[in-house]
């Protein structure tokens, strides 16, 4: 029985069946769980391919920046590595070329040596036994002595190689294993007859068949201790004097030819080497004659694009770098004059505008003045009288009110606008704009609540900008929110501070949140401004928040209200990574998996919706959908992208928490200071933003 039978056989203590033995297999578990953990995600995904990968590209990546960049690297490069395949290439095949014309003219050579040799040798063989027969009278049946088939056999070697003069050396061996009669090798030159030629050549002089001479390569070895060296072998069986046969080679060295092939190659690769140096050199400044005016043409473009438009490239000859010199340098003039006639425009009609604004208030002052005795005298009107009074009363104040707007665009568009900024806490402005819109919220039966005022908001900010932009939000909310609470929430996290304004009137359309911040833009055009507004109010606001380095964006929802969020850095110019408000507030229709319709949604949004039990226990949130695609911020709906924002919404995910305006529980996603409803950093806001 074998070792291995041995070790499962039944009844014996060790491994079982079918199971292996040893260290790692001790616990098939643990090493399940290792290789799970290693290629967690696949191998793709596996966080140790991860970080070997980025540990041997961090030194790479220099240099891959710097090809990707470098048109003339490339091309240099790449002509570098063809020319070299070329150049390697006509080596191999020249090389390949010299050695079989060295060779077949040394084989042709040591070929017609050797075979006169062979004769030599036979015709001498001849001689010696015909001379022996003749002084033996003819009794001698067995031939001459052993004692002269050696001397034979020595003269005859040296009398052979000395015909070479050191161009080859003979070597005499015996038949097989038959060395007697004095049949022993015999070589010239301090050759080991034995060591020197081949076994397989031997076998095939030995043949039966063989009655030609056969050749090989082989390395000649010294018994002198001199250096081996190649060389052509050229072997055949003849007769002693005797009769009896031997082998007779012939070797002939190829050093000579060895070293005119090295002389080639080393010539060969001087060459090559100096056609791939050349070549390149010829490259890089045929290149570079190419790249130099893109390169040139390519600085001025980005100083062209930073505002110096007196810009323009150096144009030399006539050729097609020239036309395109001379194209771009029409193209940059072009660009410079129609610029120059814009900014004219541009500068003409602020100067227009505020000229205007300024030229008006002086009539305007007057009117007022007049306006204002007339309407403290309009009880003793008749009441057409009086309520023509009224009016112009009320249209006198909202034409102030335009005549400022002007003013304040005038100053954003000239870029006079100054920022005092000094810390404040935004608790103590909410307050103030909630307290002058509680009348018009009243008016209107609606209701203005505070959340998340308890911790002071404290940030650098312009208070009077600041109050100025949630005023406008305010009283855009209670004059939209068809008589719906509205909720002015609080909030700080990280380097950012956010105010956020929420109504449930009627909401905006799909595209409205990008148009809501133009001038003079309005959702509804035969909606009355009860305020007395301008149309100017939510541009100057985000012009406000602009120049604080903030954002100002919208969301809202047809029939679901609007939400407005004023997010601004603690600190002034400070770059804002992302807001402690998502912009999408946690009531959504969407964030409640309800639809359009209000009617919930099926699947696990649907479960979604489900209340919380009112002794405290917590309603099991549902995970998202596996293999559900995931919702990508709309790029024209990001800040920066034009004059409003918003986030296109996103799946909610579980949770729940009281509605601020119903007090109902409503889904709510997870939790996190900076993080919108779907658990996705609001940072993508903020990088969009940046690098607008």
């Amino acid at each position: 029985m074998s070792r291995d039978s041995a070790a499962s056989a039944p009844g014996r203590p060790g491994a079982g069946p079918g199971r292996a033995s040893g260290r790692g297999a001790g616990n098939p578990r643990r090493g399940r769980l290792f290789t799970a953990a290693l290629l967690s995600g696949g191998v793709q995904g596996s966080p140790v391919v991860r970080l070997l990968i980025r540990w041997v590209r961090r030194p790479l990546l220099p240099g891959m920046r710097l090809w990707r960049r470098n048109i003339q690297l490339r091309v240099v490069a790449t002509t570098l590595l063809m020319s070299l395949g070329v150049v390697l290439l006509l080596g191999f095949v020249v090389i390949g070329q010299v050695r079989n014309g060295l060779l077949e003219a040394k084989v042709k050579a040591s070929q017609s040596q050797a075979t006169g040799g062979f004769a030599v040798a036979r015709q001498s063989a001849d001689e010696t036994a015909a001379a022996t027969h003749g002084s033996t009278g003819g009794n001698g049946a067995d031939g001459p002595q052993s004692q002269n088939v050696i001397q034979w056999m020595s003269d005859l070697v040296e009398s052979l190689s000395s015909g070479g003069s050191g161009a080859f050396d003979v070597v005499t061996l015996p038949v097989g294993d038959d060395s007697g009669g004095g049949r022993s090798p015999r070589g010239s030159g301090y050759v080991s007859p034995a060591e020197s030629v081949p076994a397989s050549l031997r076998d095939r002089v030995n043949s039966s068949s063989s009655t030609a001479a056969a050749q090989s390569y082989t390395r000649i070895v010294y018994s002198n201790r001199k250096e081996s060296q190649p060389a052509l072998v050229i072997g055949k069986q003849v007769n002693d004097p005797n009769g009896h046969p031997y082998e007779l080679y012939y070797l002939f060295p190829l050093t000579q030819e060895e070293n005119s092939l090295s002389l080639v190659k080393v010539t060969l690769a001087t060459a090559g080497l100096f056609v791939v140096v050349l070549l390149g050199a010829i490259a890089w400044l045929v290149v570079r004659q190419v790249v130099t005016p893109v390169r040139m043409a390519a600085g001025i473009a980005e100083r062209l694009s930073a505002g110096r438009l007196q810009e323009r490239m150096k144009v030399t000859g006539e050729d097609d770098i020239a036309r395109l010199g001379e194209a771009f340098n029409r193209m940059a003039q072009n660009l410079q004059l129609k610029i120059q006639q814009l900014e004219d425009l541009s500068r003409m009609q602020r100067r227009f505008v505020s000229d205007v604004s300024h030229e008006l208030r002086t009539p305007l002052t007057t009117v007022r003045m007049a306006a204002d005795v007339i309407h403290e005298a309009r009880e003793d009107f008749d009441p057409m009288t009086a309520r023509s009074a009224e009016l112009l009363a009320d249209q006198l104040d909202r034409f102030e009110s335009l005549l400022a707007d002007l003013l304040e665009i005038s100053r954003f568009d000239a870029g006079a606008a100054a920022l005092e900024a000094e810390p404040i806490d935004l608790r103590e402005v909410v307050r103030r704009v909630v307290g002058g819109a509680e009348p018009l919220a009243e008016r209107k039966g609606s209701r203005i609540r505070v959340v998340g005022d308890l911790q002071p908001v404290v940030a650098e900010v312009d208070a009077r900008r600041v109050e100025r932009v949630l005023r406008n939000l305010v009283v855009n909310a209670v004059e939209h929110g068809d008589g719906e609470d509205v909720v002015v929430k609080l909030a700080s996290a990280g380097g950012a501070v956010a105010v956020a304004v929420r109504d449930y009137g009627v909401g905006l359309k799909p595209g409205e949140a990008t148009r809501v911040f133009s001038r003079f833009w309005r959702a509804d055009p035969a909606r009355a401004r009860t305020t007395g507004g301008t149309g100017l109010g939510l541009s100057i606001a985000l012009e406000d928040a602009r120049l604080h380095g903030g954002w100002l964006q919208a969301w809202g929802e047809p029939g679901g209200g609007s939400q407005f969020r004023l997010t601004l850095p603690r600190t002034a110019d400070e770059p804002l990574r992302g807001s402690p408000i998502p912009l999408e507030p946690k009531d959504s229709r969407r964030n409640r998996g309800l639809d359009d319709g209000g009617t919930p949604r099926g699947g696990a949004e649907k479960l979604a919706t489900v209340p919380v039990r009112e002794n405290g226990g917590n309603a099991s949130a549902l995970p998202p959908r596996q293999g559900a695609a995931t919702p990508v911020a709309d790029p024209a709906a990001l800040p920066g992208s034009g004059n409003g924002n918003r986030v296109v919404p996103r799946p909610a995910n579980g949770g729940r928490r009281p509605d601020d305006r119903t007090g109902t529980q409503v889904p709510e996603p997870r939790a996190g200071g900076d993080r919108e409803p779907d658990g996705q950093d609001s940072t993508e806001a903020g990088e969009a933003f940046r690098g607008r």
